[in-house]
């Protein structure tokens, strides 16, 4: 029993002192990350990330959606299922123009942010 309540008392004990111990190395650490977010070549590289996110980059999933949304109609509405077929498929022919521009825009808009990150 003596034992027993020994190694209770030394678990705690540890655990107080790793626990501060693990405290301050986690300040430390997170000190040190905001450290380095701060510098200004993070927060560049921070800038046109966010620059990518708002331009042409994002029309991509955008077409993508909007392609799958008109598809998804398509297969839901009324008529045999050689009809709804047809009408997927029509939705997909007429969907695919702005997938493909929003594609080539986005490609175009990423090859950009690249040659500049280069610079």
């Amino acid at each position: 029993m003596r034992g027993k309540v020994g190694l209770v008392i030394g678990l705690g004990i540890g655990y107080v002192l790793g626990t501060r111990a693990g405290r301050e190395r986690y300040e430390q650490i997170k000190e040190q990350a905001l450290k380095v977010w701060q510098l200004d070549p993070v927060q560049k590289q921070v800038d046109k990330v966010k620059e990518l996110a708002k331009s042409g980059a994002m029309a991509l999933p955008g077409a993508l959606w909007d392609g799958a949304t008109k598809v998804v109609k398509a297969a839901s509405s009324q008529g045999t299922p050689g009809e709804k077929l047809d009408a997927v498929v029509d939705a997909g022919k007429k969907s695919a123009p702005a997938v493909k521009k929003a594609a080539k825009q986005t490609a175009e808009e990423v090859a950009k942010a690249v040659d500049d990150k280069t610079d």
